[in-house]
């Protein structure tokens, strides 16, 4: 969530600017704005809605210069207005910011206090109207920076360019991500390596509480102390972060399309066919000394965590558990011996499991990371990284790395299983074949693309939705539920079918359209028995299952939806794709912003 760039270079920065912004739209946002140094002045540029909205505005009112910050807003404090949106600027101080400062009522009342009027709602214009406070007290502008970032509680990303230096860019992190930026013509501050791809061949990212000041060819980074400090440049590969939608009317629709090639490329990277072992040995052999894990993760990652749940105890017989990041950061645990926490993150950011991570880390567990960014915080700090290789993804509901996670999961499951002997070499082998052929098994469930259309258009009335699913099909039924809701903004409840009985039955009315996801080697007998009692009471069930099983469905009326069979460990991966298809069918049908749907933000880096 909120999107930050900076740039200091040898020619006019504006376009560079936006096209940052571009890149980082897929982070959510609702206004967004940009602030140039043209030589001696400041000048500020917002608008509230897309980027669209500021291109036009700068084009009605130019501006130009080789110094400039901009930033794509995601409302915390204040509601989206053109006046809380960023940069945040007093006519000497202009700064963006990406986070949240706890402690703003109290630095909003000093700065009143000494006479400042504000003109916004939002925690940021303190921080600007701090730094320009310290210039009248007689600092420079890096004392000033250095003297205000103590005052600020929470967390933050900031970039900062003042009015009497027009060759100096500075940024600050503390929780928040920032990265700097090499280029040819200049130097960059970004949220993210995306934000800097188009101008920079290389990048470093600023550790927590880190400040950075820079110019066209210098960086100077100094600790959290003051104290100079270096940290490592890593080559940037601007094909890796091409974010081009193609033939594609959506890059959710894309990622859905791209999942078996990422998945096969993941699984490659984890288990090595030709000499029948794990890549990650490292990572494995410390799990096979823990006594438990527990898995960690917020939304549609702690799906992808209760997944690997079932497919440790199955798979490994590792006592485990799944658990909302959220939730685990603010309890008090019971210490448990031998234990690892993994935590499951797309962008390596999320600050509820970052927390998290750090809380089971202060009881001295190990921690395993399921990353997709490998330069990102969890990964950078995670004892052991097993990385999900699904490239950028810019659709804000997660699909291809959702895959990738459970890729990971699964194939660390059943090597994990041979390594504490619970799994037979032969037992090993019949498993890793069938997740070396989940290309081709996913590739066969896209091919359901048209029938999940022509299901969606006759949904499009629903006002509530019901995903019912046993076993390892539960973590998908939560998901696709989770789907429904974020794309088409239509109530859904994912639910053991278990259950339905104990609650969910008592919404069942004629017509309510009810999921069951089925499958033969999960329990078919009790799922299909609870499909027939919500069929019973007037739902209108939709069995999704491939043919073995949804021939076992005897009520004429239920709607069949047939995909390729799978096998118990291919199960989830198998019905994901169709509930993935449908949930995007139903927004497009529905007319919503599917790529960045309303109040949700890619990468959660607040609270």
């Amino acid at each position: 969530m909120c999107g930050i760039i900076g740039a200091i270079a040898d020619n006019d920065v504006v376009s560079t600017l936006l096209e940052g912004l571009r890149r980082v739209e897929y982070r959510g946002y609702d206004s967004a704005g940009l602030s140039i140094q043209d030589g001696c002045r400041i000048n500020t540029r917002r608008a509230v809605g897309k980027l669209q909205a500021l291109r036009e505005h700068i084009a009605e009112d130019p501006i130009q210069g080789m110094l400039g910050i901009a930033h794509t807003r995601w409302a915390t404090h204040g509601r989206p207005s053109k006046e809380n949106a960023h940069p945040h600027a007093t006519g000497r101080v202009s700064v963006v910011h990406n986070g949240i400062i706890e402690n703003f009522h109290e630095l909003r009342e000093e700065c009143q206090s000494k006479g400042v009027t504000f003109l916004s709602q939002t925690d940021t214009e303190v921080i600007s109207w701090l730094l320009d406070l310290a210039l009248d007290d007689g600092l420079s502008p890096i004392d000033a920076f250095s003297s205000v970032l103590p005052k600020l509680k929470g967390a933050y990303a900031l970039a900062v360019i003042w009015s009497s230096e027009p060759e100096t860019l500075m940024g600050a992190r503390v929780g928040s991500p920032l990265a700097v930026g090499y280029g040819a013509e200049g130097r960059y501050l970004g949220s993210d390596a995306l934000a800097l791809a188009h101008v920079c061949d290389a990048i470093s990212y600023l550790e927590d509480g880190d400040f950075v000041v820079a110019n066209r060819r210098e960086v100077t980074i100094f600790d959290r102390q003051g104290h100079k400090t270096t940290r490592d440049i890593t080559p940037l590969v601007s094909e890796q972060y091409l974010v081009e939608r193609g033939q594609y009317r959506h890059f959710m629709l894309k990622e859905m399309f791209e999942q078996p090639t990422v998945v096969g490329q993941t699984i490659a990277r984890h288990v090595d066919m030709a000499q029948n072992s794990a890549i990650h040995a490292d990572a494995i052999h410390a799990m096979s000394q823990s006594n438990s894990i527990t898995f960690l993760g917020c939304g549609t990652a702690h799906y992808a965590g209760i997944m690997g749940r079932y497919w440790f105890e199955e798979y490994a017989g590792l006592p485990s558990d799944a658990e909302i990041a959220s939730e685990y950061r603010y309890r008090k645990n019971a210490a448990r011996k031998n234990h690892m926490v993994c935590v499951v993150s797309q962008s390596g950011e999320t600050s509820d499991t970052l927390a998290a991570m750090r809380h089971a880390s202060s009881y001295g567990y190990s921690v395993l990371g399921v990353v997709n960014v490998p330069h990102s915080s969890m990964a950078r700090e995670a004892e052991y990284l097993l990385p999900t290789h699904a490239g950028v993804e810019i659709g804000v509901a997660s699909t291809k790395a959702l895959a990738c996670q459970m890729a990971v999961l699964a194939t660390t499951s059943v090597l994990l299983g041979y390594e504490r002997g619970v799994l037979s070499e032969e037992q090993k082998q019949s498993c890793l074949k069938d997740l070396v052929n989940l290309p081709r098994l996913m590739g066969a469930t896209l091919e359901t693309d048209n029938v999940l259309q022509k299901l969606a258009k006759t949904l499009l009335a629903t006002r509530y939705f019901l995903v019912l699913g046993r076993g390892g099909l539960y973590p998908v039924a939560l998901e696709a539920a989770l789907k429904v809701k974020e794309l088409s903004y239509v109530s859904a409840e994912g639910y053991p079918s278990g259950e339905l009985k104990h609650g969910p039955i008592a919404l069942i009315e004629d017509g309510v359209p009810v999921v069951c996801l089925l499958h033969e080697d999960i329990e078919p007998e009790k799922a299909i028995s609870n499909l027939e009692e919500v069929h019973a009471r007037g739902a209108r069930v939709i069995a999704i299952g491939d043919h073995k099983v949804l021939e076992r469905v005897s009520a004429d009326d239920v709607e069949k939806i047939c995909i390729p069979s799978s096998s118990r460990i291919q199960a989830a991966f198998a019905h994901l794709i169709p509930m993935q298809m449908l949930a995007y069918h139903l927004a497009c049908m529905k007319g919503t912003d599917v790529d960045q749907p309303r109040n949700l933000a890619k990468s959660v880096t607040v609270e």
